[in-house]
């Protein structure tokens, strides 16, 4: 896709957001929106993924380690085909597919149920290892938050993942630098990241997370890369698109009222007519 498209597609993808969390009066709007560009990439341009056999052996997977940004993952999943978009408003309801955080057993295109932070890398760079042993040729991409790197588990698999070569692993980190008690400098500092995941054995790439010709880059990078795996710092801006929300630690994990949701649905609004007229 051009550029052009994926910055449409984005915002479609974050109106998504917005409209989930508002309808289900709960969930996490900032996480959710600083991914939406990268979420974006991965589903509409990188990944072997077919939305009418969402379990084809061959499929790329992807595993959303911060599985509290659910909203980012069934907003892109309905965009991309996999279930209605109109599905969207039954986020977080009784009967609902589609819970606070995702469930493989129930939600299309799903890889991997997550929520306990730190764990899906581990299930990630497992996945990965499968695909080496079978002489499978599947990639496997899995998203982390930057508050989550304060999980000891974190490393315990990237070590492991370096240990091993994983070269069909690529580890995004979801650079914001807010988690849900405030700036992760403050609250424990994961810095440097980059220098973290090097000592693993990791390529590091840093990105703007909302540009895409550097999202391609880096992806194809990661793909021409071999010997190892990459982690690519996704330097984000929390509640991207939103005006009151972004870089504002207090849209972590709130649902906007209807009058706030009116705000952000026109904000967004306001971005797409922009992006109509280029």
């Amino acid at each position: 896709m051009e550029n052009l498209e994926l910055q449409k597609t984005a915002n479609e993808i974050r109106k998504g957001i917005v409209t989930a969390v508002h309808a289900a009066h709960a969930g996490h709007p900032g996480g959710s929106l600083s991914c939406a560009d990268i979420m974006t990439f991965l589903y509409f341009e990188e990944m072997n993924i077919d939305p009418k056999n969402p379990e084809k052996a061959d499929r790329d997977r992807f595993v959303l380690s911060k599985g509290h940004c659910a909203p980012a993952l069934y907003s892109t999943l309905a965009n991309r085909g996999y279930f209605p978009v109109e599905e969207l408003v039954t986020l977080r309801k009784l009967g609902s597919h589609l819970q606070g955080h995702p469930c493989m057993q129930h939600t299309p295109g799903v890889d991997m149920s997550s929520g306990s932070l730190g764990q899906g890398i581990s299930v990630a760079t497992g996945m990965a290892l499968s695909a080496k042993l079978s002489n499978d040729d599947y990639r496997v991409y899995t998203l982390l938050g930057d508050g989550e790197l304060a999980e000891g588990q974190v490393w315990e698999a990237a070590m492991f993942a370096g240990h091993k070569k994983l070269d069909n692993l690529v580890v995004i980190v979801d650079n914001n630098g807010l988690q849900i008690d405030g700036p992760i400098t403050e609250v424990c500092d994961s810095n440097p990241i980059d220098k973290k995941f090097e000592a693993f054995n990791f390529q590091v790439i840093t990105i703007d997370a909302h540009n895409f010709d550097e999202i391609r880059a880096a992806f194809a990078k990661a793909r021409q890369t071999k010997g190892k795996p990459t982690a690519i710092i996704a330097k984000s801006t929390k509640g991207k698109g939103v005006s009151f929300m972004e870089n504002s630690v207090a849209w972590h994990g709130v649902a906007p009222n209807d009058e706030q949701y009116a705000v952000a649905m026109a904000d967004l609004e306001k971005v797409g007519e922009a992006l109509c007229q280029k």
